[in-house]
């Protein structure tokens, strides 16, 4: 039991899992849950409370049993136990004093992360406001490689998402080709599927492999299918880079997605073994979303925030080469506003970095959501200044398969202007080789790469 007392007020806490519902700030999907605060004043109580909390608490108790939950076992059993040994003694809110100290910079808490848990990464953040996320997540560049090196600092990356409602592979491959010439496409090309049949991924994965390889770009390509289509186009000799799956943080969760830990090592093995990267071997890609587990009856009482941390501890067993929040795409249940949006993006983002995920954001909203495009361009911004690892860019920042909004090749172009970020180096310099970008890293005012120079038979 927790309490917090006061002259005026007085609040208990029966368990850890409630105390850090409480303390989250308010977001559609804990209500709907049944988990969240009863008033500002309680949630403020909580938050105080969880402040006084003790870090060593979370290595105690379990918010969901470590012999019921696999996720758990996997986020406490490859915790490095000394890296982080001095910071145990904190508080919670000690912990978020010493993040936001001049002393603790990003090397050391790239040396820390290991040590630190989901749990105790999400409780920091219900403690901090939008700006401390925002400067803590700005000093970690974790840095990972597979054709071209991302995340280091001064540079944003995106990923070049074409999707096709009839994946139709000419008007995937035109918007692939919309994408490179604004400079979009270093983090992976990677496509959303209409469909899960092998035949038509395989022709996906040969087409992209034929644009890379036959105009050597330094970038690597994925079609987003579940875990297990990957492994079986793998056995079957198809050009597969990277393995993708969406994951969450409980067991249960998990298999309903229908994957678990011995799957995704697997699969990384298979991928290995091909050995396509050429600077580095980072091949798994994970997307995440905070409300999955209430979706999929998995959420055991957890906040939703909290949850979406553990998923980024599972993440981080397998050295992502990507780890992408996709945060305002299951709609309002879960996130309602732009407000709410935002939010969940900054904790989202600092709980991975903190963990040493390379951190990327799908920056979107369902039509049905109370958010609008402006709305984004806050947020994108915000993850510019934090140092987010990339973004999305889609025709127009509109998706027409999966009909959600983001954002587009002209924002990332807005962004990196802004900041004064680069892309990858690799593709940086394949950029301006092309003719595509000035030195100074603007869009060459006529840009020479014609679509007619794009091979691979693509019938364009």
């Amino acid at each position: 039991m927790y309490t917090y007392s006061s002259a005026y007020i007085n609040y208990r806490f029966e368990t850890l899992a409630q105390l850090m519902a409480c303390a989250s700030p308010l977001r559609s999907g804990d209500v709907l849950a049944g988990v969240a605060a009863s008033c500002e004043t309680e949630r403020a109580a909580a938050q105080h409370c969880l402040a006084d909390l003790p870090l060593k608490t979370f290595l105690k108790e379990d918010l969901i049993s470590y012999d019921s939950d696999e996720v758990t076992r996997i986020i406490m059993d490859s915790r490095d136990r000394e890296v982080f040994r001095d910071q145990e003694s904190m508080t919670v809110g000690e912990f978020r004093n010493w993040l936001l100290s001049e002393q603790t910079t990003g090397e050391v808490l790239k040396k820390a992360a290991p040590g630190i848990t989901p749990e105790m990464a999400a409780a920091v953040s219900k403690i901090m406001k939008n700006q401390d996320l925002i400067l803590v997540s700005s000093k970690i560049r974790n840095v990972t490689a597979f054709r071209n090196t991302l995340g280091l600092g001064g540079r944003l990356s995106t990923r070049l998402q074409p999707n096709h409602p009839t994946d139709d592979l000419k008007g995937i491959a035109a918007s692939v080709i919309d994408g490179l010439l604004y400079g979009s496409g270093d983090a992976v090309i990677g496509i959303n599927p209409a469909t899960d049949n092998l035949n038509t991924i395989s022709d996906m994965l040969k087409m992209l492999d034929e644009i890379i390889r036959g105009n050597a770009i330094p970038t690597q390509g994925c079609v987003l299918t579940h875990v297990t289509t990957t492994l079986d186009l793998i056995n079957k000799g198809a050009p597969v880079d990277l393995v993708f799956q969406s994951i969450g943080g409980t067991e249960k969760l998990n298999a309903s997605f229908g994957v678990s830990a011995s799957i995704l090592k697997e699969a990384k093995q298979a991928a290995e073994e091909i050995g396509r990267g050429s600077c580095g071997n980072n091949l798994m890609y994970f997307e995440t979303g905070q409300g999955a587990a209430l979706s999929a009856d998995a959420a055991h009482g957890v906040d939703q925030q909290t949850l979406e941390a553990r998923a980024y501890g599972l993440a981080r067993a397998f050295d992502p080469l990507l780890v992408n929040t996709v945060v305002g795409f299951i709609g309002p249940e879960y996130l309602y506003d732009g407000k709410q949006i935002t939010r969940a993006g900054l904790e989202d983002h600092f709980c991975g970095k903190l963990l040493g995920l390379p951190m990327g954001m799908d920056i979107c909203y369902t039509n049905h959501a109370e958010a609008d495009q402006n709305d984004m361009d806050v947020l994108m911004t915000l993850m510019g200044t934090a140092g987010c690892n990339f973004i999305m860019g889609i025709p127009g920042g509109d998706d027409i398969m999966l009909n959600y909004q983001t954002t587009s090749y002209h924002d990332a172009l807005y962004l990196r202007r802004l900041l004064g970020l680069r892309p990858a180096p690799e593709f940086e310099e394949w950029l301006t080789a092309k003719g595509i970008f000035t030195p100074d890293l603007l869009p060459a005012e006529n840009q020479r790469l014609q679509l007619g120079e794009i091979k691979g038979g693509l019938g364009l």
